[in-house]
């Protein structure tokens, strides 16, 4: 992953006193021309997912080891 590939957001849990949590995003190399992309941001012992046509919106966070399980499953099934 290069850092040109990244968004950096600074999150809502940073503080007025400069004590910030900045998530970097990435956005799906299978996201397509339509605005159907998928944002990932890759953090300790998880990854994060969001809708990037609504960056303020929700995400959903998954255990690192389910999310590889997910990809080793979505790999699979393309052979």
């Amino acid at each position: 992953m290069k850092a040109a590939d990244m968004e950096w957001r600074k999150s809502s849990f940073s503080t007025a006193s400069g004590d910030c949590v900045e998530i970097a995003w990435r956005k799906s190399s299978r996201s397509t021309a339509q605005n159907a992309c998928v944002e990932m941001a890759f953090l300790a012992g998880a990854v994060a997912v969001r809708d990037s046509k609504n960056a303020s919106g929700p995400t959903l966070a998954f255990p690192t080891v389910s999310w590889d399980a997910f990809r080793g499953d979505l790999r699979s099934r393309e052979a």
